[in-house]
C-alpha cells in the first residue's frame, strides 16, 4: 500500500489551484504581453513618424535656405534703389527727380571715376554713386586707387587729391569733384559754428550735365568800367550751374553778340558810355537779358548807366540808403538793410525757407509808371522810414538831416518787356561779397543765382541743392552707456533663450502626457 506524500509538520499547507484560477492568470499574462506589444508598436509608431518629422523638417529647411539664398542672390543682382530705402530726414541717400531727367536723357557713355584708396570708401558716396549706376546703362563708375594709380588724377587737375574724389568723363570733356566739393563746410557767422552739407548729388549731376552738353548758357561779363572781380563763392557757384563766363568789352563790338545768353554788369566803379548805354538798351528791346549789380560809387555817378531804369519808369535816388527802423537793418548797422522781399519765381524760394537777404551799402530806386508793354516787378524793398543820405561815403551821421530824401525805395527789381526782354538790377555792388553772403547764410547768393536762372532758363542740374549733415544726437552718460550694453548684450539675449528653452520643455511633457 502506497504511502501518500504528507507535508511535513508545522509546514504552511496551499490550497490546490482551480482550473478558474489558472485560466484567469493567464488571460491577465496575455493582456500584460498584448499591452506591451501594442506599447512597442506605438513606441516603434511614434520613433517612426518623428523620423519622417525630422526628415520633413530637415527638407523643409534646406528649400528654405536654399531659396533665401537665391533670393539674396537675386536682390544683389538688383539696382541700388530698388534694394535700399532712404529713411534719413534729409533724404540724404535719395536722387531728386531733377537728376533722373539728366540721366534719363544720356546718349552717349559717362565714366565716373572714383579715385579712393581701399578700405576708405565713404559709405554714402559709395551708396550715391550705386544708385547713379543703376539709373542709367549709360553710367558706369570705376575706381582708380591712387596708389596702384599714383598719376591718374594728374591728367584731370592741378590739385592735391583727396581720398573719395571723382573725376566725371565723357569723351574728350571732363570735369574733377574735390571731396571737399562733395562735403561743404561753412561757418556761421553769428555763432562761429560750423556747418556741413553734403552736395555729392549736385555736384555729380552738374559735372555729369557738363561733359554731355554742347550748348551751355553763355554769360558776358561787362569790363572797363572798373568793375569788381567776382566773388569767390559766386564764381563757385556759377561754375556748379554750368553757366560759362566769358569777359566782353563794348568798346572793341559793334554789337552784343548772338551767342549770349545774358550781359552781367558787376559793380562798376565809373560810368558806361552813351554808346554802350544805346547798345545795351537795343540789346533788351531785342529780347536780350541783362543782370545789373551796381550801388553807389565813392566817386561820380552812373548816370548813362541807370538811365537804363529810366526807360522803364525806374528812377534812382542820390547817395545810400539807411533805415530808422531797427526792424529792418543789422548788426547795428543802419546801412546794411534788412528789405522786405516781394514774391516772384525769383524770391519765393527764399520766402518758403524764411531766408533773410542783406543789402550794404544800396541806392534807392523808385518804381513810378512804366511803359506800355513792360513789367515792373520789386523784389525787395525797404520800410517806409527809410530814407537816402544824399553825402553818400562822407555821411558822418545816420541821422536824418535837410535834403535828404524820403523813403520807402526798391532795392532790386526785374523789369520785362513785351519782346521777353528783361532786366534784373540790384542797387547794392557788394551784397555778393563772402563776408554778406555768409551773413546771410547763402541767402544772397541764391537770391542772385535765382535771377540768373530766371534770365537764362532754368536747367535741371541748377535746381540740386545740398543737404545738410548737422543730425540732432543723443548725449547720454558713462552708466547709461553701459546699462544698455549689458541689456542688450547679456539679458535680452538670456532671456529669448530661456523663453526657448521652457517652450521646449513645456512641449515635450505634453507630448508624454498625450501617449
Amino acid at each position: 500500500m502506497k504511502k501518500k506524500n504528507l507535508p511535513a509538520a508545522g509546514a504552511e499547507v496551499k490550497p490546490a489551484e482551480t482550473r478558474k484560477e489558472t485560466e484567469n492568470r493567464r488571460e491577465a499574462e496575455n493582456r500584460r504581453k498584448a499591452k506591451n506589444r501594442r506599447e512597442a508598436e506605438h513606441r516603434r509608431a511614434r520613433n517612426k513618424n518623428a523620423l519622417r518629422g525630422g526628415s520633413y523638417s530637415l527638407l523643409i529647411s534646406a528649400v528654405v535656405l536654399a531659396i533665401l539664398i537665391a533670393v539674396n542672390v537675386f536682390a544683389s543682382a538688383l539696382p541700388a534703389n530698388l534694394t535700399q530705402y532712404d529713411i534719413s530726414s534729409s533724404q540724404l541717400y535719395s536722387i531728386t527727380s531733377n537728376t533722373k531727367v539728366v540721366v534719363n536723357a544720356l546718349k552717349e557713355d559717362v565714366t565716373i571715376y572714383w579715385i579712393v584708396q581701399s578700405g576708405e570708401e565713404d559709405d554714402i558716396i559709395e551708396n550715391l554713386l550705386s544708385r547713379y549706376e543703376s539709373l542709367s546703362d549709360h553710367i558706369k563708375v570705376v575706381k582708380r586707387n591712387p596708389d596702384v594709380y599714383p598719376t591718374f588724377a594728374e591728367q584731370y587737375t592741378d590739385e592735391e587729391v583727396e581720398n573719395n574724389s571723382l573725376v566725371v568723363e565723357c569723351g574728350d570733356r571732363s570735369r574733377y569733384i574735390s571731396y571737399s566739393d562733395i562735403y561743404i563746410t561753412e561757418t556761421n557767422m553769428y555763432s562761429y559754428y560750423y556747418t556741413t552739407s553734403f552736395d555729392g548729388e549736385g555736384a555729380i549731376t552738374s559735372a555729369i550735365d557738363y561733359v554731355v552738353s554742347e550748348d551751355l548758357p553763355q554769360m558776358y561779363v561787362l569790363e572797363g568800367h572798373g568793375e569788381a572781380e567776382l566773388p569767390s563763392t559766386f564764381s563757385d557757384q556759377l561754375e556748379k550751374e554750368n553757366i560759362e563766363t566769358t569777359t566782353l568789352s563794348l568798346l572793341n563790338v559793334d554789337e552784343i553778340p548772338e551767342e549770349a545768353d545774358c550781359i552781367l554788369i558787376y559793380a562798376p566803379s565809373s560810368d558806361i558810355s552813351e554808346e554802350e548805354k544805346e547798345m545795351l538798351s537795343s540789346y533788351v528791346e531785342g529780347g536780350g537779358k541783362l543782370m545789373v549789380i551796381a550801388g553807389p560809387t565813392e566817386d561820380g555817378v552812373l548816370t548813362n548807366l541807370y538811365s537804363l531804369l529810366e526807360d522803364y519808369g525806374v528812377t534812382t535816388s542820390e547817395g545810400i540808403v539807411v533805415e530808422s527802423d531797427r526792424n529792418y537793418y543789422a548788426f547795428q548797422a543802419p546801412y546794411v538793410l534788412l528789405p522786405t522781399i516781394g514774391s516772384s519765381e525769383i524770391t519765393d524760394s527764399l520766402i518758403e525757407e524764411n531766408y533773410y537777404v542783406l543789402m550794404p551799402i544800396s541806392q534807392g530806386m523808385t518804381v513810378g509808371t512804366a511803359p506800355d508793354g513792360v513789367t515792373v516787378t520789386e523784389l525787395l524793398t525797404t520800410s517806409d522810414t527809410a530814407f537816402s543820405k544824399v553825402a553818400g561815403y562822407d555821411l558822418i551821421t545816420y541821422e536824418r538831416e535837410e535834403g535828404d530824401i524820403d523813403g520807402p525805395f526798391a532795392l532790386a527789381v526785374s523789369i520785362e518787356n513785351e519782346s521777353e526782354g528783361q532786366i534784373v538790377w540790384f542797387s547794392s555792388s557788394v551784397f555778393l561779397e563772402d563776408m554778406y553772403n555768409a551773413y546771410s547764410s547763402g541767402a544772397n547768393a541764391n537770391l542772385a543765382m535765382n535771377a540768373l536762372s530766371s534770365l537764362v532758363g532754368e536747367r535741371e542740374a541748377m535746381s540740386i541743392r545740398s543737404k545738410s549733415l548737422n543730425y540732432n544726437y543723443l548725449t547720454i552718460s558713462d552708466s547709461v552707456s553701459s546699462l544698455l550694453r549689458v541689456t542688450m548684450i547679456g539679458i535680452f539675449p538670456l532671456a529669448y533663450l530661456g523663453i526657448g528653452i521652457c517652450v521646449v520643455v513645456r512641449r515635450r511633457r505634453l507630448q508624454n502626457e498625450a501617449v
